[in-house]
């Protein structure tokens, strides 16, 4: 499973939702300097997180003279996700316009038959009924009604994205759940969920201090 063995990327993924996406960004503060974080996401299942390797599509304004135009969906898909599609997250960038939609249900049903763990994009999803009986997890910026396709298209696959004001790139893990996102680079994926469970570690400390307390202390 995208290139490491089913149980060391199962247990990633359950330290990850064991700590949860505040103490990811944390975590990750502490290892690098640069932005990480992105903001909260509409799902059509809340109550499931997002964890996993990041492949990419790149969306850019819609031009109908470029012969990547012709390309479509598809094509971009399956060479995002290569041959190892198992447990990876699609990452779709806006192109510029976070509130058109990106796909829906039908598009995005190929994801259940090349088993992904899930779909990130920083634009709006069609079918939000259909997206939640799929076994993958999927967040967005929001639910679109309308096709998008005469203002955004995919352009290119594995590649370098920007989201949110965050570069991320292919082999990146992201998280994501209700309190926002985070995108981790794979060399440090180990060292920064550790750091994590360090993080809620500090902050239960925190909290019983505090509990111990008393008011006359600070009012003296």
């Amino acid at each position: 499973m995208v290139g490491v063995n089913s149980d060391e990327f199962n247990d990633r993924a359950a330290q990850a939702a064991a700590v949860g996406c505040a103490a990811l960004v944390d975590a990750m503060g502490r290892h690098h300097s640069h932005r990480a974080h992105l903001p909260p996401f509409s799902s059509p299942d809340p109550t499931r997180p997002l964890f996993g390797p990041v492949s990419t599509i790149a969306y850019l304004p819609f031009r109908d003279d470029l012969p990547q135009a012709d390309k479509g969906f598809a094509d971009l898909f399956y060479e995002a996700l290569g041959s190892e599609p198992q447990g990876r997250v699609l990452v779709l960038s806006s192109g510029g316009y976070p509130a058109i939609s990106h796909g829906g249900g039908t598009k995005l049903s190929r994801g259940v038959t090349q088993q992904i763990a899930g779909v990130l994009a920083d634009g709006l999803l069609r079918d939000f009924d259909e997206l939640r009986t799929y076994p993958f997890a999927t967040w967005c910026r929001g639910e679109a009604t309308r096709w998008g396709g005469d203002t955004v298209m995919p352009f290119a696959a594995d590649v370098a994205v920007e989201i949110a004001g965050v570069t991320v790139q292919p082999g990146d893990y992201v998280y994501a759940d209700t309190s926002g996102a985070v995108v981790i680079p794979a060399a440090s994926i180990d060292e920064v969920l550790a750091e994590a469970h360090k993080v809620d570690a500090d902050d239960a400390a925190f909290v019983a201090q505090i509990r111990s307390e008393r008011p006359e202390d600070f009012l003296a």
